[in-house]
């Protein structure tokens, strides 16, 4: 099929001080969170003087993926639109239009598949469409890449760094620990996000030669009665040490690809301070960015659906993901009335 461009969709993040609340407000927008949970969010990024790094790590993602391309094809443009702040969807659709851009194939920057990290999404692109109006150009997602060998190694690359940054008295018992985002139970259940991580932890660890693992959850919001996803990253953390699982641990944030405002400080801040006070010896792993192989991967993936015919890769037993989702797939969970306790943390900015 002919494709005229690529769209590389991303989260967003605010870059200034004075973007923090209006990003915040797009993000929280039609759930039930307190303003006093938000603002107190908000410190997160003041913290970094009220910029998310994942602006410029998309556009570093959107670089070498422009390299790529013209080095090895197909040469097409690359445009950039995110969910919650600029570049937003509606926008870069109406300068694709403009452009005389008539289909596009997208990059979501999600790697698994869930109602938030892949047909929220879709919906995201169905939204943008609708503000553009006619002749908004058509757009097809790329499939979830969780399982594709270009993520896999570039995940297995990145951890074998981490590992080798152990201190050698605390390398005996080394144990690796998957992070991934926490999402509701409600969510979980009618999708395969836990069975895709899972997957993802045997394919690296196997390749590591590394048993003593685990898989955990971090950032979960929503209110306190609502189950999630667990165990926590610091309560399991807790348990390492309580009953000495290990001697060293390596975090490895696996459900995203880039070092954000999550990584950075749910992990680098607060992860940290816990293990040092066990004390704990931690290394965190980066996320694949923009690892050579990873950015061979999206090429690849272009080239899946431009070619028809060409490999579709995958790694592992489960497969590669279908190109569009079934029609009850992932459905959106029902969000509980949340009481005055409860608490919000935007995802992946």
């Amino acid at each position: 099929m002919n494709y005229d461009a690529i769209l590389v969709v991303s989260f967003g993040g605010p870059e200034s001080p004075k973007d923090v609340i209006p990003f915040l407000e797009n993000v929280l927008r039609g759930r039930n969170v307190p303003r006093e949970r938000m603002l107190a969010v908000a410190e997160h990024y003041y913290h970094f003087g009220g910029k998310s790094p994942i602006n410029q790590q998309t556009r570093e993602l959107i670089a070498a993926l422009e390299s790529e391309l013209a080095q090895h094809g197909p040469k097409l443009p690359v445009y950039w639109g995110n969910r919650n702040w600029h570049p937003m969807l509606a926008e870069t659709l109406q300068q694709l239009k403009q452009d005389g851009i008539r289909r596009a194939l997208a990059f979501v920057t999600s790697a698994y598949s869930s109602y938030s990290g892949c047909r929220q999404y879709r919906e995201d692109i169905v939204r943008a469409q609708d503000e553009v109006g006619a002749d908004a150009p058509e757009i097809d997602k790329l499939r979830a890449f969780f399982n594709h060998p270009g993520y896999v190694e570039a995940t297995e690359d990145r951890l074998r760094d981490a590992l080798a940054q152990v201190p050698a008295d605390a390398r005996p018992n080394i144990q690796i620990v998957y992070i991934a985002h926490s999402i509701p139970l409600s969510m979980a259940n009618t999708c395969d996000y836990v069975q895709q991580l899972e997957e993802v932890r045997k394919l690296v660890s196997t390749r590591l030669g590394v048993a003593n693992d685990a898989l955990v959850y971090q950032s979960r919001s929503g209110a306190p009665g609502q189950p999630w996803l667990e165990p926590d990253i610091l309560d399991y953390l807790r348990e390492v040490r309580a009953r000495n699982l290990a001697s060293a641990v390596v975090l490895a944030p696996i459900s995203f690809i880039s070092d954000h405002m999550e990584v950075l400080y749910d992990l680098d801040i607060e992860a940290r301070q816990l293990c040092d006070s066990l004390p704990l010896p931690m290394v965190r792993a980066k996320t694949v960015g923009v690892h050579p192989k990873f950015i061979g991967m999206i090429r690849e993936l272009i080239l899946e659906r431009t070619n028809p015919g060409s490999e579709r890769c995958a790694v592992g037993s489960l497969g590669p993901r279908p190109d569009t989702c079934e029609e009850n797939c992932c459905p959106a969970p029902q969000r509980p009335v949340r009481p005055r306790a409860a608490t919000g943390r935007p995802r992946g900015a």
